[in-house]
């Protein structure tokens, strides 16, 4: 049974280089970019609203903030939603991940509100399928006072309690975190997910994270390599000059006389002493270069084994959305079959079902709305007042209390029309154009007739 991961974090001004990576604009190291097209945005966008940070001003301008948002004040909170990874392979595996998307939605949206929730991404293209959220912290909650205020004497108009405000600290308080560790792992339970160990020390590391330190890692042990390397040099010079020194004064001691060489003995009694002492530390330096070879060895031996382990889990990887593929394939093509069949049934069984098909499309495209082009595809009449869109004049009328109603073509009886006051629509629609033609070229007429001779 695998863990839950529920990560929030702070973000200040615009977060412009997180919306750039969860809209894949720039390429993570992390991803492969063939799963990329997998990715799903699951809140949709206001009207106007192109992109993640769009959609947090949006926010902020509509939700009836009475007080200036701060230059430093946290405007969004990322909200980062996954489990362990071999867990969310299996629920990918068991077709589960729909269902654990809207549960997860369903989750956020009871815990912040939705309006709360500006977008929504699920990457498919990084080792743990994982949802990347938004939460613009809007609260109602009553702003909590200083103990001067509370013990101060009100002469201040008394604030509505309810009124909108922007409060990042409330929403990620203490108690509050520890609370959506708990609910978050209540809601998860169902796919086999259970909440952290509370009170641990481990703290959340992102993939870029992880390997910038294990960059910085391998590049102060190759510095270090490096000194030793440097340093091993130096005492081997140190020692061949003292060799050299060593020779020379035996040569002399053999050359000199009696009293010479006594003196020149001791003297190289001292330069054997010395010898001795440089070879010691040179000793001392190759154990500790022997010491450093092994640690980087064992670290080369560490990193070979990550890179195996990821190439396999890559390749278990892109043989499981291979097989998912061909599975997702395979059913879409006996639903688009059993979808093909189903229509063949419905156009056999019912004649006008094409015919419905096609004025649903044209109410639509005309202005009437869903709960409208329901009533008229069941041939009831329709008391409308609006406005009326024709396609083939590219004009809109404004109608005040008209009757619409589909009734069968009388020209062609396989066929169905939409009428407006008992006359067919396209018809309907000439005779409006005709009208408004006519009501503007008689006051042009008028004033020509008015206009005398000229002389």
């Amino acid at each position: 049974m695998g863990y839950a991961v529920f990560h929030m974090q702070k973000s200040r001004g615009t977060d412009s280089g997180t919306s750039a990576h969860i809209e894949r604009k720039v390429k993570p190291s992390n991803a492969d970019e063939e799963r990329t097209h997998l990715n799903r945005q699951l809140v949709e966008y206001p009207d106007g609203v192109q992109n993640r940070t769009q959609a947090i001003q949006h926010r902020l301008e509509t939700a009836g903030l009475t007080r200036k948002v701060g230059k430093n004040q946290v405007r969004a909170i990322r909200i980062m939603l996954s489990g362990s990874p071999d867990d969310m392979q299996r629920i990918v595996r068991e077709g589960r991940l729909n269902e654990w998307c809207a549960d997860n939605m369903q989750y956020l949206a009871e815990t912040f509100g939705k309006e709360n929730i500006v977008s929504a991404d699920l990457h498919l293209d990084e080792t743990s399928p994982h949802i990347h959220a938004t939460l613009v912290p809007i609260v109602t909650t009553e702003r909590k006072r200083k103990k001067q205020e509370e013990r101060a004497t009100k002469r201040y108009r008394t604030k509505s309690a309810s009124r909108p405000r922007l409060c990042a600290d409330e929403v990620m308080s203490r108690g509050k975190l520890k609370e959506y560790q708990d609910t978050y792992a209540a809601a998860m339970a169902k796919y086999g997910l259970r909440r952290g160990v509370e009170g641990s020390e481990a703290r959340h590391i992102d993939t870029m994270q992880f390997y910038r330190e294990l960059k910085a890692m391998t590049d102060t042990l190759k510095a270090d390599v490096t000194e030793l390397q440097k340093r091993k040099a130096t005492a081997q010079e140190e020692l061949n000059r003292a060799k050299k020194e060593v020779q020379t004064k035996r040569l002399k001691n053999s050359a000199a006389g009696v009293g010479t060489t006594i003196l020149d003995g001791i003297g190289s009694m001292i330069g054997i002493s010395k010898v001795k002492r440089q070879e010691q530390e040179i000793g001392v330096l190759r154990q500790e270069v022997a010491a450093r070879d092994e640690t980087i060895e064992i670290l080369q031996t560490k990193i070979q084994t990550m890179q195996s382990d990821h190439s396999r889990e890559l390749t278990a990887m892109q043989a499981r959305h291979a097989a998912e593929t061909t599975n997702i394939t395979k059913r879409h093509e006996k639903e688009v079959s059993l979808l093909k069949t189903a229509f063949s049934k419905a156009v056999k069984w019912f004649p006008y079902f094409r015919e419905m098909i096609r004025m649903e499309s044209v109410c639509r495209t005309v202005g009437f709305d869903e709960e409208q082009t329901a009533t008229l595809i069941k041939g009831k009449p329709l008391e409308y007042s609006g406005q009326l869109y024709s396609e083939e004049h590219n004009c809109k009328f404004t109608v005040e209390r008209v009757t619409a109603q589909i009734t069968p073509d009388p020209t062609d009886k396989r066929k169905l029309q939409l009428n407006i006051d008992k006359k067919p629509f396209n018809e309907w629609c000439r005779v409006k154009c005709e009208k408004v033609r006519n009501a503007f070229c008689q006051p042009v007429q008028r004033q020509q007739k008015n206009k005398g001779p000229k002389f």
